[in-house]
């Protein structure tokens, strides 16, 4: 995740006027569009879906043993 972050730091920061821009300057309006979504799903969904998908399987796991125990 540090990597990713970084990346898109270095790549959205820019120097106008002497003044550093940090995570503000991008070449177009879908770049920028694209680094937000991007952003969005590494540090928000990606991690939301793994745990879903983790626990659900846990969950069911734990079902089937109370299942199987109670025949």
């Amino acid at each position: 995740m540090p990597v990713f972050l970084t990346t898109v730091a270095s790549l959205s920061t820019d120097i106008v006027e002497g003044t550093c821009i940090p995570w503000g300057v991008y070449g177009s309006y879908a770049a920028e569009k694209a680094m937000i979504a991007f952003t969005f799903f590494f540090t928000y969904l990606l991690p939301l879906m793994t745990m879903l998908f983790c626990y659900s399987r846990i969950v069911s796991s734990l079902i089937l043993k109370v299942i199987t125990m109670l025949e």
